[in-house]
């Protein structure tokens, strides 16, 4: 058993957010010793699978989801393929624009607003902060892939 303090300490994870941890379910307390909230040391287990699927993108809901409350936590590998193709289309699209930003500083042309690959990279930035803004205002449930299909077809014209 390990108490906040000792976890806080151990995992480098403020108390304050151990315990909103254990308020949205990601983490359990077995009890109290005193005023503090004790844990099993498996929790360091839990509290690494979260730091890795924050690092990944996933959110703390769809961690809960994908942990479960259950002592041995079971991974949606399906949920974790979705993630890794999100990330790949994501370095695909940081990867061109940073060819297309590499470009802007090599371009010959008089003025960055005359260079076409620039010009292209505006637009696609425009696009994508307008797209970004719909996929905001939809809710959650019955967002459809074609949005992030269609990103990635639009940097491919870089």
């Amino acid at each position: 058993m390990i108490d906040i303090s000792e976890l806080s300490r151990k995992s480098g994870i403020p108390a304050s957010k151990l315990r909103y941890y254990e308020e949205v379910g990601l983490i359990r307390s077995v009890g109290r010793n005193g005023l503090r909230r004790v844990f099993e040391t498996d929790v360091l287990t839990r509290l690494s699978l979260i730091a890795l699927g924050q690092v990944a993108g996933f959110s703390l809901t769809e961690m809960r989801e994908m942990l479960g409350s259950e002592r041995q936590p079971e991974i949606d590998r399906d949920m974790v393929s979705t993630k890794a193709d999100l990330l790949d289309r994501r370095i695909k699209e940081l990867t061109a624009l940073r060819d297309g930003l590499r470009h802007v500083v090599t371009c010959e042309a008089p003025s960055h607003l005359e260079c076409p690959t620039f010009q292209r990279l505006m637009r696609i930035a425009q696009t994508r902060q307008a797209m970004r803004g719909r996929e905001q205002k939809k809710p959650l449930t019955g967002r459809k892939e074609g949005g992030a299909n269609r990103k990635a077809s639009l940097l491919d014209r870089i």
